[in-house]
């Protein structure tokens, strides 16, 4: 089977109603969808497209968030010879309107009525559109436009569509070939430009085959789908490998219930990004904290054990008999408890995956303690997705781990990460010059700054393009000392600053959530997000975290001096894309007034910024924050 729409009747016809290929919680209830059902219903939709005049080549864009109906979508269009482009969900009109007019949608399929107002907001600017599908009816009563139509007519269109054609489905899944595009994926630079990766059934499939005989997944395991659509990753798990496998993907019912849903589920495997674990070591770190003093000793002295033991393995060394002893008694109190409470103890691997950055060694260290097989991979869209990962018994918590087998990766002279393999992508879609720039020689040029240690395993410096020197000469990689800022739970983001300079700084955007809780435990009241920035005691608590960060580091690239920022970073504010990855560039540019004060003697500096809210509209604030000296704890600098 060389297209997914050809694996997902293959498996239907395998495994009819007898497996289950999807569950969604709907209204606090597992819905299961079995294999023969998808494809149905995957068959209804691709015949009423066929029927609204789809054809091979047309585009059909997705905007919602994980849920059957988009998968259904993806695959009738890719069913026809179409293409999905599956796009955010709470993407700003403007934003909306340039990616459906850049991939030239002929049909969008909206799932609320959210997204359909956006479209009809900038309909005007899309000529090539022509139908506009929505799921949920809800609120639109009075919609009269007729360029919508329920998904639901649709199917039933698709129906009538087949009593005149009964074989027309089968034969257009015949038609479809490994080299017919799979899928056009937006990825957002660090200059927020969006650029639409093309994927043919052989570049997602190749991969697969890939990632298979690093990790093989069988039919019985169980995958969660919560990664938003719009990412590669996605599509690369919950639709490649869950046909080529024929595995079950659940879609938890919102990303505040993944938690929960974790632990109903209980996955076999889990893919998620680097602020997935961060905020999983949240929550237990928020409980210890809680804990009376006998359960917290009991962690703190079980933890250590692991941790030790952890280090042990990394270095080659087996464990002593009276430390397995230990750590099974320990698994019993503390590490499956734990792994309970989480959702993780069936998992048989995870992957912490690039999108956002690297995951924090002492982060990554901790999970593996608990006997979490958490491995690091590291990848792109470009290269559909994954490129290296760890091996069973071969994992080193600063990597990422050694290249899948049938891909190859060198490093360029001047220190850029290359990679060649049957993986790699088309071209970006309507860009020729930037296809062009992102290949050199056969090779993908990732644009990322990296280096093979002793034992292969490749090491991720940072951005090629942020890597640069200190006043004295020291090399200076952002990423390095950012991703140990975030190990702390009270910091949700962080940008180191230094090119040039005579040391650190850094722009911290705290973790509201977990410094509020932080500060009620406190005694200091409840707290408003901008409130929390100013209290000196939220001020030290930070201080102290850097503090701790600072241990770590070269004494070169330890932060000397922060300032706490008074409000999250969104997408819609330009400072990070939309897989969550901080646009350096755009940071820079917006905070370039604050960074200079950073390099003062001023205890305080006005900060200015602009925010826009998800209706489009720009607004101004002015606020007061305070420059923090990182001294000792009882000379802390702080103003105001």
């Amino acid at each position: 089977m060389d297209t997914l729409p050809k694996l997902l009747l293959a498996n239907a016809q395998k495994w009819g109603h007898r497996r289950p290929a999807i569950r969604e919680k709907e209204y606090g209830i597992w819905q299961t969808q079995s294999w023969a059902a998808y494809a149905e219903n995957v068959r209804d939709l691709a015949l009423g497209l066929a029927a609204l005049g789809f054809q091979r080549g047309d585009k059909l864009a997705i905007m919602g968030v994980n849920r059957p109906e988009m998968y259904w979508a993806m695959l009738a269009a890719q069913s026809l010879g179409g293409v999905p482009v599956p796009l955010f969900h709470d993407a700003l009109p403007a934003e909306v309107q340039h990616l459906l007019d850049h991939c030239e949608a002929k049909i969008v399929l909206a799932e609320t009525q959210e997204q359909v107002d956006k479209v009809l907001a900038v309909r005007e600017g899309l000529p090539k559109l022509e139908r506009l599908i929505y799921d949920d009816p809800r609120g639109m009563r009075k919609y009269t436009d007729p360029i919508l139509i329920a998904l639901a007519k649709v199917q039933e269109m698709g129906r009538q569509f087949r009593e005149q054609q009964p074989h027309y489905f089968e034969r257009q899944v015949e038609a479809t070939r490994p080299d017919d595009v799979a899928i056009i994926s937006y990825r957002y630079d660090m200059a927020g430009v969006a650029r639409g990766v093309m994927l043919t059934h052989r570049n997602l499939l190749a991969n697969v085959e890939n990632v298979l005989q690093v990790d093989a997944l069988r039919p019985n395991d169980e995958l969660m789908a919560f990664l938003p659509i719009a990412w590669l990753d996605d599509t690369f798990w919950s639709l490649a490998v869950a046909l080529k496998v024929g595995c079950t993907i659940n879609i938890p019912e919102e990303p505040d219930t993944l938690p929960r849903d974790l632990r109903e589920i209980g996955p076999t495997s889990l893919v998620a990004p680097p602020r997935v674990w961060e905020n999983l070591l949240a929550i237990i770190r928020v409980r210890v904290e809680d804990a009376d003093i006998v359960k917290k000793s009991l962690y703190n002295y079980f933890l250590g054990l692991a941790q030790r033991m952890e280090e042990q393995r990394s270095a080659g060394r087996s464990p002593s008999l009276l430390q397995s002893l230990l750590y099974k008694i320990g698994d019993f109190l503390v590490y499956a408890p734990i792994k309970d409470h989480l959702g993780i103890r069936r998992l048989r691997f995870a992957y912490s995956g690039y999108a956002g950055g690297l995951l924090a060694p002492e982060i990554f260290s901790y999970f593996r303690a608990l006997g979490v097989n958490l491995k690091q991979s590291y990848g792109l869209p470009e290269a559909a997705t994954i490129v290296t990962v760890h091996r069973d018994g071969d994992v080193r918590s600063d990597t990422v781990g050694k290249p899948l087998p049938g891909v190859e990766v060198t490093i360029s002279p001047e220190g850029e990460v290359l990679v060649r393999s049957e993986g790699v992508f088309q071209g970006y879609y309507r860009d020729p010059e930037a296809t062009a720039a992102a290949r050199s020689d056969g090779w993908l040029r990732t644009g990322d700054a990296g280096e093979f240690t002793e034992a292969g395993h490749l090491f991720i410096l940072d951005r090629l393009a942020h890597v640069a020197k200190l006043a004295d000469g020291s090399t200076f990689a952002p990423l390095w000392v950012e991703s140990r800022l975030k190990y702390s739970p009270y910091i949700r983001e962080a940008v180191a600053v230094g090119a040039g300079r005579p040391h650190v700084a850094a722009l911290i955007v705290i973790d509201s959530e977990n410094v509020a809780r932080w500060a009620e435990r406190q005694g200091l009241g409840h707290l408003a997000p901008e409130e929390l920035v100013r209290h000196e005691a939220v001020q030290r608590l930070v201080h102290e975290e850097v503090r701790r960060v600072n241990q770590g580091l070269a004494a070169s690239t330890r932060v000397q001096r922060f300032v706490i920022l008074p409000r999250d970073w969104r997408p819609g504010d330009e400072e990070v894309t939309r897989s969550g990855q901080v646009r350096r560039d755009v940071v820079l540019k917006k905070y370039a007034s604050l960074i200079e004060a950073l390099y003062t003697d001023a205890a305080s500096a006005e900060l200015v910024t602009s925010v826009t809210y998800e209706d489009g509209r720009k607004a101004e604030l002015r606020t007061q924050v305070s420059l923090i000296t990182v001294q000792a704890p009882e000379e802390i600098g702080v103003a105001g």
